[in-house]
């Protein structure tokens, strides 16, 4: 069965399994280690997550009534993971859907301007970290070195400085759009409808810009690869075409959703009641696909 699911992923994108009933988090771990690669560690995340035991972690510990936009996992860095694994533990009562995309679907329906301007112009990710508003950089890289976090910023291309306060501002300059390794097909690929201002509501956009003082202080923000702002209208653009791409299923409680992550975009709805679900990648990007 996963050298059947593996084969077909790069066709078609995704994978669900259901009926399963795993005896507990430790025999999904064996399932997604089955598929030949060595689950990853959550690294230079932009979202909280708890680890549940090595190479699998909580899904986004975002409250139930926010919705998470669809975005490829790590899309915002320059090493990703191909694979990721997402297993319903337990359902919630309403909602909780994980949708899903087609990237490639995305990329050949955007607007061909807005398309070929963000992949010619890159994308500069700028995070700020702690002072209780996002990830503290502690926690983004699972660290409490400072030394370590230099040498994994170079190690990434990832420009970074101290600042007076003690925390951590990085920037990043990363890919619009990539190709896949296998199939050779375009995809859409980013976080910039995500990480950027207008990804908040207006009164939320206006209280925290009030509290940061500038847009270059907000915990994270993105703009072109030579620093201009990014539009408005195109990043609405970019947003109505994901929408107009997505597919939702009820999650049932023991399925599993294999996702090639260059393939296929993830998010999560709003939902009410209890709900796990548990996540692990694997296989990290060939350099050089941004």
């Amino acid at each position: 069965m996963a050298a059947i699911a593996a084969e077909q992923l790069p066709r078609i994108g995704g994978v669900l399994f259901r009926g399963f009933r795993f005896d507990d988090d430790a025999a999904f771990r064996a399932f997604a280690s089955a598929f030949g690669h060595p689950l990853l560690s959550y690294e230079f995340g932009s979202t909280p997550r708890s680890q549940v035991r090595e190479g699998v972690y909580t899904s986004t510990e975002y409250p139930a009534h926010q919705v998470i936009p669809l975005h490829n996992e790590q899309s915002y860095t320059l090493q990703w993971p191909m694979k990721i694994w997402f297993h319903c533990v337990q359902p919630s009562e309403t909602g909780g859907e994980t949708p899903i995309a087609d990237s490639r679907l995305v990329y050949q329906r955007l607007d061909p301007a807005i398309r070929e301007r963000f992949a010619q112009r890159r994308l500069m990710y700028v995070r700020n970290y702690g002072n209780g508003l996002d990830l503290s950089w502690q926690r983004a890289f699972n660290t409490e070195d400072r030394a370590q976090v230099e040498r994994f910023c170079r190690a990434q291309r990832i420009g970074f400085e101290w600042k007076p306060d003690g925390e951590l501002r990085t920037r990043q300059l990363c890919q619009a759009v990539a190709r896949h390794p296998v199939t050779g097909e375009m995809v859409w690929f980013n976080q910039a409808h995500l990480f950027h201002v207008s990804n908040l509501a207006p009164h939320v956009r206006e209280a925290l810009l009030a509290v940061v003082g500038s847009v270059d202080e907000l915990p994270r923000n993105v703009v072109y690869g030579d620093g201009a702002p990014l539009e408005d209208d195109a990043l609405a653009s970019i947003r109505a075409t994901l929408d107009q791409c997505t597919v939702r299923f009820p999650w049932q409680q023991g399925d599993v959703l294999m996702l090639d992550n260059m393939l296929a975009a993830h998010g999560r709805s709003t939902f009410t009641g209890a709900r796990r679900v548990i996540v692990a990648m694997a296989e990290p990007a060939p350099p050089g696909l941004g």
